[in-house]
């Protein structure tokens, strides 16, 4: 086979750094904004807080190796652009006086489901063998607090990885000591077994021995609520049953998620990036821009670099390229500034779309006068990009006089009404959800009846579509809605 040489001409569109740095602080909400700013901060002796002094962008751009400019390609991303960033942030464009209104929760991350257990576990007084056994026994527990792993499959994984002869039995011996561990219900196989653990920890009343048995004898009944075949069955009239469901799903089904939730809410603290208000019946943009400091070029890098443009010929080659180092984060330090420049006016410009769109909801918090809106919308408005708006709307939240939300809580599809009108999904998942709130509980309405009810209140929609935003509200179907 031959080689052959040719020459191939080609277009390539590049991100320059200043557009990559735009594009990563754009995606970041609040915190890891601000947290951002500390880490350049850190890491960057060329960046300092406090106001900009224009004059030092020439003297930056003065400096040559040999009297021209140096190149964005000679310059060393990794010192600024790291994929390991792990940011913070915050948004700058009208100052505040009322920041004070925000307000931060402090947090501190507690130990995992799995040391919890493993902590239990060596106040146990268990002997080596059975201490391993249960270890690997703990490994084997999921986020929810189930043990999702058959004892036979364990019990080949201890002989061959821990050279440990166990039978099931011997296993099952292990597992139920697990059992009685916090939280109640923990290392069950399945849910009949998790809430039956709970029961057993409890004052043997009468309510609590008949629900251990109806979920023992009845359970598959019991999940798909045919509680007449259960009372019939078990003679308990129904003063006594409505006791026995109301103690069955105080139990907990995922006694994992105690550990899950606590280090969700430690860990997802949310500081909103807009402030919307209303004030003599208009509507009030403002971004948050408490701890947020404003940003310049060191003067003392500054005038290092002046000072070699003015003595360029009686330096030595290792001193060029410590001023070469010098340049390298001045151009740094100007780029991250005016990254944060190009991002507050992203975001403020973005959300002053959003407001516009939406500012019934703003004006009175009512759900029902959200607009249909979507990302097309947003961009048309604000002269961005459609993936510039998604950037925008990712992970940032705005805090209102009704409460605290995610931007991507005012997205939503657009439907008709009976007059023709344009309507948001939104609107008519809140109808539903009062429709389905307000029923009688003992005849809860179908799918079709809902859909119904919902034509006569003039919002045409199939089964279907009722289906799908009952779904998406998280309710159960009418037979999983009944009470007695």
């Amino acid at each position: 086979m031959a080689l052959k040489q040719q020459l191939q001409l080609k277009q390539q569109q590049k991100l320059s750094p200043l557009q990559m740095q735009v594009i990563k602080l754009t995606e970041l909400p609040y915190l890891e904004f601000e947290d951002r700013i500390k880490q350049e901060l850190e890491e960057n002796p060329a960046l300092e807080e406090g106001r900009d002094d224009d004059s030092q962008s020439d003297e930056i751009d003065s400096f040559d190796e040999d009297g021209g400019s140096i190149s964005e390609e000679d310059i060393t991303l990794g010192d600024y652009l790291n994929e390991e960033e792990i940011p913070d942030y915050r948004l700058s464009s009208n100052n505040r006086s009322a920041d004070d209104r925000i307000v931060d929760i402090p947090f501190s991350i507690a130990e995992s489901l799995n040391e919890s257990l493993i902590d239990q576990l060596h106040l146990s007084d268990l002997d080596p063998e059975k201490e391993t056994i249960a270890e690997y026994i703990i490994g084997s527990i999921d986020e929810k607090g189930y043990l999702d792993r058959e004892l036979s499959a364990i019990s080949d994984d201890l002989l061959f990885q821990q050279n440990i002869d166990a039978t099931v039995p011997q296993l099952e011996e292990v597992l139920h000591i697990i059992q009685q561990f916090e939280p109640a219900g923990i290392a069950a196989r399945n849910l009949q077994e998790c809430l039956l653990l709970q029961l057993r920890r409890m004052s043997q009343t009468q309510e609590v021995q008949l629900a251990t048995k109806i979920l023992t004898n009845h359970f598959d009944e019991f999940s798909k609520r045919h509680f007449d075949k259960i009372q019939k069955s078990l003679a308990i009239d129904d003063e006594m049953m409505k006791n026995i469901i109301h103690l069955i799903t105080t139990l907990n089904p995922k006694p994992g998620n105690v550990w899950e939730d606590s280090f969700a809410q430690a860990t997802s603290t949310v500081i909103p990036d807009f402030i919307v208000e209303t004030s003599n019946g208009e509507v009030i943009l403002s971004m948050n821009n408490r701890n947020i400091p404003e940003l310049k070029v060191s003067r003392e890098y500054a005038d290092m670099l002046q000072g070699y443009t003015e003595n360029k010929k009686s330096v030595s080659s290792d001193t060029k390229n410590a001023v070469l180092f010098v340049k390298q984060k001045l151009d740094s330090a100007r780029w991250f500034i005016e990254a944060i420049r190009q991002r507050q006016e992203t975001l403020q410009r973005t959300m002053e779309a959003i407001v516009e769109i939406q500012y019934d909801f703003f004006l009175t918090g009512d759900e029902t006068r959200l607009r249909p809106m979507i990302l097309k919308d947003v961009a048309e408005r604000s002269g961005y990009d459609i993936s510039t708006v998604s950037r925008v709307s990712n992970s940032k939240y705005v805090q209102t006089n009704f409460g605290v939300y995610p931007l991507k809580y005012f997205f939503s599809e657009s439907m008709k009404n009976e007059e023709g009108e344009d309507i948001s999904s939104r609107q008519i998942k809140a109808v539903l959800k009062e429709l389905i709130e307000n029923e009688d509980k003992r005849k809860p309405l179908t799918d079709s009846e809902l859909t119904d009810v919902m034509k006569e209140k003039g919002y045409l929609i199939a089964r279907r579509t009722v289906a799908k935003y009952r779904e998406q509200l998280d309710i159960r179907v009418a037979r999983l809605r009944k009470e007695i």
